[in-house]
């Protein structure tokens, strides 16, 4: 038998020399680690292992028997997982989910962004994912009735009436506008959210005000949850008059107390029944900041539903719930407003004291009485996904054309501005902040086209969007100087500035949606097996908890092993992509293994403490983040066919991404709040990490490139600016400026001659504007070159000029008593 051993590869083994022996043992491992082998291999391996190195048999027999333990289930369940749940809840290890908080949970779909809390992405998958495109229709729509909307109100000219005209109202019912989510059989449009999402991109390129009033009644709102939940005849009588803005809808949540905090809600409908013995609910609400409502039909109103005699079979506190209310009825309050920083969308406040209606205005009808919160969250988890980006994507793209257009049109000691590096470190953030923003929309879009409602994508998409366009705006306001900072008719991009903070803040204040929402919420939500262990401890089912948490610990192990790998070879060990773009995946490969060995970690670390550590849930917010946005750039890339000109704002993305997700990464190893490993992850690791860093920022080569493509190349300047409106009226400032800019980059070649001349002496090297008859008179330019020129400084005159009024013209105050808009429901 000792023959036999000695002929085979263990024999040969036990002969080698011992690192040789030891090399093969670790590789093996790392091998089975890296591959997240399963635990029967694992045991194996360990067993041959003892044999190989001829272990005692009393070790063999004990390690046998806890490997039995660990692979048989029912063994394991008993010995093993039983006193693990008794432990975890006795301490309180996984955090503790109110019932609103339980709801927001389970509410939605998980979908790419569990990717992400895998460690080993499926970017098979994601690049496989439906990239959206417009249908013709959606086109047409868009090309048409889109611009002939914009064309009729300037961004001004609404901020100065305080609403939209009212032939622009007419319109909007007349063309649906109101009625895009809405299917065809009810009358609507009934268009995708990639659709939806580009009429409203188009609209905030003109004016953000016109685009809020247009997607409210699209978004969270009674149409959407009529369309999810409605009886069929509410369906069938609401959604048509919806559809022809026959109702102008509204819907109210938000509270004095009850904010982020929905359990907070103060607003009540008590069920009575009439002495017919029919049943009604007496209302009483108090809401702020509601779109639309002082103009409304029709008001959706959430409200906590109490029935004190159980008239609904649903118990005394049935809970939050969604109604339709017609605003006409005895005791609503409407008309007056607020003033959403001069931004004059309608935004109002509204009451309502003791309004009665039929338990059969509640959405969905009484059975659905005590889900609103459910509705909310379910709508929500796809609708923060269309809207909100569509504005942020509008806003960017106008950003980049106009900064590409001033930095070329304005001159300062004798060059265009954008020719300044200082200019060009405000540009390239801004056309790369663009692309990003529209391969986000597309992506998300077409996902939410599958029929996902992704709530933690939702949440990324809706926060880093309006971060991102804050920025872009900034940039923007930099660049355009005092030209930005005057307001009136020639400004476009002012009204744009002050309305920033309005996205920051609706739909879930951007600091809720980073520290709570994305990775608070959003680790127990897209993790592989936190929710279903979650559940299980509450249901107390041991063969469910079984089988999630030790699946769970051989992720963990597999993790552990992928994350150090890929940390020492940089990505390269996650293997080879057929593609232009494959060093980019492997980063988010190794991003993502790291990602997830450190959420399990701080998961395993402070448990239901995690809740509390709000900065520490912000970072990883931010890693989660700049991955899925990552994803999406290199996504639209591919979906694009690699074109060469879009490179440049791909590799600026990344670099820019993985330098944030870098800088996330550190943030998090200098703060782990617990001694010991705390203090490993803070000074090795932390140093590890910056000595192998994922990548540095962009460099100053590459921004140079992206600012240069702005400028100059018309193929990318346009793609970069694809969807957004742009007037034909001469008149219009911004028209102005793509007609001076156009002349411009015209009389490219005609400055060259001249700058020629001075060279050679033949033209007086100055810079006064003599400069170009001097060159006629020397024969340098032609006489034509010399009109085009003249012809260019009176449009760059135009386009660098501000507006002035005497005292009697300048914008009224909006606290002083003065006329009511044309709308007003009082």
């Amino acid at each position: 038998m000792n023959d036999i051993i000695e002929k085979t590869y263990f024999g040969i083994l036990l002969e080698a020399p011992v690192w040789v022996t030891l090399t093969g043992v670790i590789i093996f491992i790392l091998v089975l680690g890296y591959r997240g082998a399963a635990l029967w291999l694992w045991s194996l391996f360990t067993l041959l292992l003892l044999w190989v190195l001829a272990a005692p048999i009393w070790l063999c027999v004990v390690a046998l028997v806890i490997l039995l333990i660990f692979n048989i289930s029912f063994i394991r369940k008993n010995l093993v997982t039983s006193p693990l749940m008794n432990l975890a809840d006795k301490i309180g290890f996984l955090p503790s989910i109110s019932p609103t908080q339980k709801i927001a949970l389970e509410s939605g779909t998980t979908w790419i962004d569990g990717e992400f809390l895998t460690g080993k992405p499926d970017f098979k998958r994601i690049r496989n994912e439906k990239y959206a495109l417009l249908s013709e229709k959606e086109k047409s729509f868009i090309d048409n009735q889109v611009d002939e909307v914009c064309a009729m109100q300037s961004d001004w000219e609404l901020s100065q009436k305080k609403d939209l005209n009212a032939e622009v109202w007419e319109y909007l019912k007349k063309e649906r506008f109101f009625g895009m989510v809405i299917p065809e059989k009810y009358g609507g449009h009934g268009f995708s959210a990639y659709g939806m999402n580009s009429v409203v991109t188009k609209l905030a390129s003109r004016s953000v005000s016109m685009s809020v009033d247009v997607m409210v009644p699209n978004s969270l709102g009674p149409a959407e949850l009529l369309l999810n939940y409605g009886t069929d005849e509410q369906k069938d009588y609401y959604l048509p008059r919806l559809a022809e803005g026959k109702e102008i809808p509204c819907f109210a949540l938000t509270e004095p107390e009850a904010g982020s905090d929905a359990a907070g809600m103060q607003s009540d409908g008590e069920v009575f029944a009439d002495d017919n013995g029919d049943l009604f609910i007496r209302l009483n609400w108090n809401k702020r900041y509601i779109t639309l409502a002082a103009v409304s039909t029709l008001l959706g109103l959430a409200f906590d539903l109490k029935d004190p005699k159980n008239l609904l079979g649903k118990g005394q506190n049935p809970g939050i719930t969604c109604g339709l209310i017609p605003t006409d009825l005895p005791g609503v309050r409407l008309g007056r407003r607020h003033n959403p920083l001069n931004t004059f969308f309608i935004n109002s406040p509204t009451e309502g004291e003791n309004v009665i209606v039929s338990v059969d205005q509640i959405i969905g009808g009484p059975e659905q009485a005590g889900k609103g919160w459910k509705m909310l969250m379910e709508t929500l988890a796809g609708g923060r996904g269309i809207f909100l980006p569509a504005m942020n994507t509008g806003g960017a793209k106008l950003a980049a054309r106009v900064t590409g257009n001033f930095c070329v049109v304005r001159q300062q000691f004798g060059l265009p501005i954008g020719r300044f590096e200082a200019i060009e470190e405000l540009l390239s953030p801004i056309g790369s902040y663009a692309y990003a923003l529209d391969a986000v929309s597309a992506f998300t879009c077409g996902g939410l086209d599958e029929g996902n409602k992704p709530a933690v994508i939702s949440a990324i998409v809706k926060y880093n969007s309006s971060e991102i366009n804050r920025q872009i705006v900034n940039n923007a306001m930099d660049i355009l100087g005092g030209i930005g900072i005057i307001l009136g008719p020639k400004n476009f991009m002012g009204n744009a500035h002050m309305a920033v903070p309005i996205g920051i803040t609706v739909e879930g204040s951007n600091v809720v949606t980073r520290s709570l929402i994305t990775f608070g919420q959003g680790l127990i939500r897209s993790h592989p097996y936190a929710l279903e262990e979650l559940t299980a401890l509450e249901e107390k089912n041991i063969t469910r908890f079984d089988k999630s948490f030790w699946s769970h610990m051989r992720m963990i192990v597999r993790n552990t092993f992928r994350a150090s790998l890929l940390n020492m070879t940089r990505g390269y060990l996650s293997g080879p992509y057929n593609s232009p773009v494959a060093n980019h995946y492997r980063k988010l490969n190794w991003a993502s293994a790291n990602f997830a060995f450190m959420s399990d970690l701080i998961l395993g670390l402070l448990g239901g403490g995690l809740k509390k550590k709000e900065k520490l849930s912000g970072r990883y917010a931010d890693i989660i983040s700049w991955l899925y946005i990552s994803s999406c750039v290199l996504r639209k890339y591919e979906a694009d066919g690699f074109p060469k000109k879009d490179k440049i704002f791909v590799d600026w993305m990344m670099a820019h991404g993985l330098h944030k997700i870098q800088k996330s990464f550190e943030g998090i190893y200098r703060n782990i709040p617990v001694p010991v490993i705390g203090g490993f992850f803070k000074y090795p690791m932390y140093w590890w990490s910056r000595l192998n860093p994922l990548s540095p920022k962009p460099s100053d080569k590459l921004g140079h490139k992206v600012a240069k493509a702005m400028q100059f190349d018309k193929e990318t300047r346009d793609k970069l600016s694809d969807g957004i409106f742009i007037p034909k009226n001469q008149e219009e400032q911004l028209y102005i400026l793509e007609y001076a800019y156009k002349l411009s980059i015209e009389s490219k070649s005609i400055y060259e001659k001249i700058r020629e001349a001075t060279k050679k002496g033949i033209v007086a090297k100055n810079r006064t504007k003599h400069l170009a008859e001097e060159a006629v008179e020397a024969g340098a330019i032609s006489q034509d070159e010399y009109e085009h020129l003249k012809e260019l400084e009176v449009w760059r005159e135009k386009a660098m000029s501000v507006d002035d009024f005497d005292l009697t013209q300048l914008p009224v105050n909006v606290y002083a008593p003065q006329e009511k808009p044309a709308n007003s429901k009082d």
